[in-house]
């Protein structure tokens, strides 16, 4: 089946992509091929879990040449092999991610990113952040099914603390969260990363 082209080579690497305009190309569409950066398509990927057209539409993807674009490309053996069905991390604000999920304190910079929030978080039942830290990193796990991987940095410089599993929670100081370099538009003081078994999409080399 040809697939409905949705061409966001235009948007920034940071920069989500127009809900309505998203919905006016990919609704109705029998398959997908997506032309930009990382937040394109997690766009694509919201919109057909939130139609629930997961897994019946599949996806396929042209990357932008930036770094978080080209590393996920890799990770997910874009252009190579045949149509798959992958697992897919969800958040409990309705959200996708890919590549990278960050939380920092509320209103630091990436020049500040060495301020602290004070926060409590588990990975499963791993507790890894129980008070003052600098950041959490969350990152799906292509090479498993239904696994992300975290890190908590306490402190600059300082030994971080890893765990993977299937899901972060998190309460926390009021926090600024990002999905794939999109921050997220309010802050927040709890959140959870979850790998959700009961959905998979197709993606098209």
């Amino acid at each position: 089946m040809p697939a409905t082209q949705l061409d966001l080579r235009g948007l920034a690497a940071v920069q989500p992509p127009s809900r309505r305009h998203v919905a006016s190309v990919v609704d109705g569409a029998e398959a997908v091929h997506v032309l930009g950066p990382v937040p394109a398509l997690s766009a694509v990927l919201t919109r057909l879990w939130k139609t629930e057209r997961l897994p019946a539409v599949p996806v396929s993807w042209e990357p932008a040449d930036d770094p978080a674009s080209t590393g996920l490309a890799r990770s997910l053996g874009v252009g190579a092999g045949a149509e798959r069905e992958l697992p897919l991390v969800r958040d409990d604000h309705g959200g996708v991610l890919l590549h990278t999920g960050l939380v920092t304190a509320h209103g630091a910079s990436r020049r500040l990113l060495a301020r602290r929030f004070g926060a409590r978080a588990y990975c499963d039942d791993t507790r890894v952040a129980d008070g003052s830290i600098t950041r959490i990193d969350v990152r799906p796990d292509w090479t498993a099914v239904d696994r992300i991987g975290v890190t908590v940095v306490t402190l600059p410089l300082r030994p971080v603390r890893r765990a993977v599993g299937r899901a972060l929670q998190m309460a926390s100081d009021p926090a600024q969260v990002s999905r794939d370099g999109v921050p997220f538009d309010r802050q927040v003081t709890k959140w959870t990363w979850y790998a959700d078994d009961r959905v998979r999409w197709r993606l098209r080399p």
